[in-house]
C-alpha cells in the first residue's frame, strides 16, 4: 500500500499518495521557475494552484475516491501543459503561441464589465454577444409589467459570479492551461479585458446590494430544502406504512374501501407496489436534491441514481399496465328497470333510513356470532365500505295516469355487457312504505367481495298532480330533479306540491 500524505494547494486539503506530491512538487517548481521573472509571478502561481486543486477535487468527487494518484496527478499535467511544451511554442512562433483548442464555457457573471451584478456582461460571452444587446432587452422588458426585473433578480441569485481567474477563463471560453493562464494576466494588466476606470458610487452599491440578494437568496432555498427534506421524509414513511397496510401487514382491510375495490385481488398487490415505485422514487430524488442543497454535496453517486431511474421507469410502465387493465374493467355498460306501484294518499313524507337487517357479512366484517343477532336492524352504518352517497339519485316527476308509481334503474359497467348486467343485477337497494312515509336509504348494497363497477340507482318518483310532498334536509343529497334550499322555510322540512309544471315550493 502506497504512503499518503495531506498537503494544501490552493486553500484545499487534498490526500495525495507519494510518488504523485513528488510528480506534482516537481511540476509547481517549474511553473515557479518559469515565471519567477515576472513581476506578478506569486498572482499567477496561486491561479494556477487553484486551479490543479479545483480539478483534483473533480476527480474525487467525480471517480468517488479519497486519494490522488500519479495518473491523477499525470492527468492534470497533460491537460494543463508542461513548462517545456509552452516554452518551445514560444520560441518556434517568435514568442507568440495561439491556442489551437478551445475551452469549454461556462455561464458566470462578469463584474468586472457590470453595470449592475454582471448578468447583462456574462451572458455576453456566454452568447459571443455583445453585452449591450441584453442590456437592451432588459431595459424594454421593464415596460413589459417589470417582467425583466423578475428575470434579471432571478439571474442575479441562479448565476454565480466569475470570481477566480480560472472562473474567468470558462466565462469567456478560453483554454484553462499553462498558456491561457499567462495570456489571460497579460490582457487584464494591458486592460484588454478588465475595466480598470474607476467605478461610480451606483455600481459599487448594485455590488452590495448582489452580495447581499445572494446570501438572502441562498438562506432562503437552504431553508426551503429542509422543508423539503422533512416533509418529503415524512411523507415516504406514510407512503411506506401505507403499503404495508395493504400488502396485508396489518389487520386492517382496505380492500373492500373505495377506490381499492375498484381492483381486482388477483392483481392489487402488484398494483399497490408499482403506484409505490412510481411516486415514492421521485419523492426520494427530491429528497436526494434537497440535502445537496442543504449540505452542497452529492447524496448517492451516478450509479446509484441511474439505477433509480430505471426501477422508476419500470414502476410507471406497470402502473400504465394496471391502470389499462382496470380501465377495461368498464368497458360496456348495461341497465335494468324495475316499476313498483305505491299506495296513493294525498301528501307523503320522504325521510332517508338508514337501517338495514343484520346479515351475515355483518357478522364476518363485525367478528361476532350471526345467530344471536338473527333478524336484528343496524339502525346506522357510517363505516359501510360501500357507502357511497352519490351513487343512489332520486327524481320526481309528474304522474300521466293518476297513480302513483317508483321506478327503480339499475346500471353498472363491466368488461363484457354480460358482466355489467350480471353487476347491474347483484344491486340491493332498500326501500319501504309505511302508509303515507316513503323510507329510502341512502346508498346501495353490493355482494360480499364485489367489486365497484360504477354501480348506481336511479329512482323516478311520479305523483299525479295536487299531491302533496314533504322532505327532510337529508334528502338534498340525492335529489337532482329540483332545487331543494329553493323553498323558503329554512331550518324546517320542505314541503312541495305537483304542478303541471313541476313541483313548487308550499307550506307544510
Amino acid at each position: 500500500m502506497k504512503k499518503t500524505l495531506n498537503i494544501n494547494i490552493g486553500n484545499s486539503i487534498i490526500l495525495i499518495e507519494e510518488d504523485a506530491y513528488e510528480m506534482l512538487t516537481g511540476y509547481l517548481n517549474e511553473i515557479k521557475f518559469h515565471f519567477s521573472k515576472n513581476a506578478d509571478h506569486f498572482e499567477i502561481v496561486t491561479d494556477i494552484e487553484n486551479r490543479i486543486a479545483e480539478m483534483f477535487r473533480e476527480m474525487l468527487l467525480q471517480q468517488q475516491k479519497q486519494v490522488i494518484s500519479i495518473d491523477d496527478v499525470q492527468l492534470v499535467i497533460a491537460q494543463m501543459g508542461s513548462v517545456k511544451d509552452f516554452e518551445n511554442a514560444d520560441e518556434a512562433e517568435g514568442g507568440i503561441y495561439e491556442e489551437t483548442i478551445s475551452g469549454v464555457k461556462k455561464l458566470y457573471r462578469d463584474t468586472d464589465d457590470a453595470y449592475i451584478a454582471g448578468v447583462c456582461s456574462g451572458l455576453g460571452h456566454y452568447a459571443n454577444i455583445e453585452a449591450k444587446w441584453f442590456r437592451l432587452m432588459f431595459l424594454v422588458s421593464f415596460f413589459f409589467a417589470g417582467s425583466g426585473i423578475v428575470v434579471y433578480l432571478i439571474m442575479w441569485i441562479l448565476i454565480p459570479r466569475a470570481a477566480t481567474r480560472s472562473q474567468r477563463m470558462y466565462m469567456k471560453g478560453e483554454a484553462v492551461n499553462l498558456h491561457g493562464f499567462i495570456r489571460n494576466f497579460e490582457e487584464e494588466l494591458a486592460g484588454n479585458q478588465l475595466i480598470s476606470r474607476s467605478r461610480g458610487f451606483f455600481v459599487e452599491l448594485a455590488e452590495a446590494a448582489g452580495r447581499i440578494v445572494r446570501t438572502l437568496g441562498k438562506t432562503f432555498f437552504k431553508v426551503v430544502a429542509w422543508l423539503i427534506i422533512i416533509l418529503g421524509s415524512c411523507f415516504f414513511l406514510a407512503m411506506l406504512v401505507g403499503m404495508a397496510v395493504f400488502l396485508g401487514f396489518s389487520d386492517a382491510n382496505p380492500n373492500e374501501y373505495f377506490p381499492l375495490n375498484i381492483v381486482n385481488d388477483a392483481y392489487l398487490s402488484s398494483m399497490v407496489f408499482a403506484f409505490f415505485v412510481a411516486l415514492a422514487i421521485p419523492i426520494i430524488a427530491l429528497v436526494l436534491f434537497a440535502i445537496r442543497v442543504a449540505f452542497n454535496s452529492r447524496a448517492i453517486n451516478r450509479t446509484v441514481s441511474f439505477g433509480l431511474l430505471v426501477v422508476w421507469l419500470g414502476g410507471v410502465m406497470l402502473s400504465i399496465f394496471y391502470i389499462t387493465k382496470v380501465a377495461s374493467e368498464f368497458k360496456e355498460e348495461a341497465e335494468f328497470s324495475q316499476v313498483r306501484e305505491l299506495k296513493k294518499y294525498d301528501a307523503y313524507t320522504l325521510t332517508l333510513d338508514r337501517s338495514r337487517f343484520f346479515s351475515r357479512a355483518d357478522s364476518v366484517k363485525y367478528q361476532i356470532n350471526s345467530d344471536k343477532y338473527r333478524g336484528k336492524v343496524i339502525l346506522n352504518d357510517m363505516d359501510d365500505p360501500y357507502n357511497l352517497p352519490r351513487n343512489v339519485r332520486l327524481n320526481i316527476e309528474k304522474s300521466e295516469n293518476g297513480l302513483v308509481t317508483l321506478t327503480q334503474n339499475n346500471s353498472s359497467h363491466g368488461k363484457t355487457f354480460e358482466a355489467a348486467l350480471s353487476h347491474a343485477q347483484n344491486i340491493h337497494y332498500d326501500f319501504s312504505q309505511q302508509d303515507s312515509l316513503l323510507n329510502f336509504s341512502p346508498f346501495l348494497q353490493l355482494n360480499r367481495n364485489t367489486k365497484w363497477r360504477d354501480q348506481e340507482v336511479t329512482l323516478t318518483l311520479k305523483v299525479p298532480v295536487g299531491v302533496k310532498l314533504i322532505l327532510n334536509e337529508e334528502m338534498d343529497l340525492f335529489s337532482y330533479s329540483f332545487d331543494y334550499w329553493s323553498c323558503e322555510d329554512h331550518g324546517a322540512p320542505k314541503a312541495w306540491v305537483m304542478t303541471e309544471e313541476g313541483l313548487k315550493c308550499t307550506k307544510p
